[in-house]
């Protein structure tokens, strides 16, 4: 059959399809543009001396440098680095041995997976309350297990100010674990069968079957669970507002609080916006490696 003798699309062909152009790529282009405009405009921002208003005037990177020597910002990124390290480490291995026991099979699995997955439903700030009573040495967990007759206990992390940033640690483990399950279950799930039973043919015990052939398998996986657990790190804002709020003092601040300080309590537009870009870049510092990997690795299997 001749070029020209192939079917041509039609016009009705192209009006019908018109709709479903409309509602995907129309939001899609608006999404897309908000966060392009925003972004420019606030990197712009972060280059003036604004304060409660947006000004115009050039101050070069004073701003960034105003937030980089800060004590604040200091600290806000030396918590980020203990909360995101333990956060995403522990959320990954407890998701994971979650993953692993619910894979065995067991009587009344959908209602573990659902009380597991429960945490997803909640909001950040309902999470933060609720443990923040928890941890509270005056009416949580000190205060019950004092009230049973052991006096010398005491769990105050959320009163001192070494220990407060471990607070967080174990509030958003408890919160994203089951999404790290959720995700592993789904590749538990989807591991060929010949290769279980191979193993199973070749002597391998249920433990070795796991280590040796199912677990390397999931290597896609956990690295996607680790990259959205380290954006989560990054952006966490609501969970330590409703914890502790930063304190004791700002033993508990992160780079989120350090904006949010800038901007609406002390009035300094620049500064908070600079304290902004620097998160941006910090995120891209997380995102770009795994754009780079899913490339190659989608051209490793166009290859193959």
């Amino acid at each position: 059959m001749r070029a020209s003798d192939a079917p041509r699309p039609s016009v009705w062909g192209a009006v019908r399809r018109l709709p479903e152009l409309i509602v995907i790529w129309v939001p899609l282009l608006l999404c897309a543009g908000q966060v392009v405009v925003f972004t420019l405009w606030t990197t712009w921002i972060s280059f003036t001396p604004s304060t409660l208003m947006p000004e115009n005037g050039w101050v070069g990177w004073r701003n960034y440098r105003a937030v980089l020597i800060s004590r604040n910002w200091d600290i806000a990124f030396h918590n980020l680095l203990l909360f995101g390290g333990g956060f995403v480490v522990l959320a990954t291995l407890v998701g994971l041995l979650l993953a692993v026991l619910l894979d065995q099979r067991i009587r009344g699995e959908n209602v573990l997976r659902t009380i597991f997955l429960y945490p997803l439903a909640v909001s950040f700030v309902v999470t933060g309350t609720v443990w923040s009573w928890l941890l509270n040495p005056g009416i949580g967990v000190q205060k019950l297990v004092q009230g049973w007759g052991w006096s010398s206990f005491r769990f105050d992390w959320l009163v001192n100010q070494e220990m407060a940033i471990y607070c967080i640690v174990i509030a958003a483990v408890w919160q994203a674990s089951g999404f790290a399950m959720a995700l592993f279950m789904a590749g538990l799930r989807s591991v060929e069968p010949d290769l279980i039973k191979a193993a199973q043919i070749d002597g391998a015990g249920p433990w070795r079957t796991y280590l040796r052939v199912i677990l390397p398998t999931l290597w896609p996986i956990v690295i996607s669970v680790l990259v959205i657990l380290l954006q989560f790190a990054i952006k966490a804002f609501d969970l330590v507002r409703a914890l502790t709020d930063g304190g004791p003092g700002i033993a508990t601040q992160l780079p989120t609080l350090v904006v949010y300080d800038f901007m609406f309590q002390r009035g300094l537009l620049g500064r908070g916006t600079a304290a902004a870009v620097l998160m941006l870049l910090t995120l891209l510092a997380v995102l770009a490696p795994y754009a780079v990997w899913k490339r190659w690795q989608t051209r490793r299997t166009a290859r193959a």
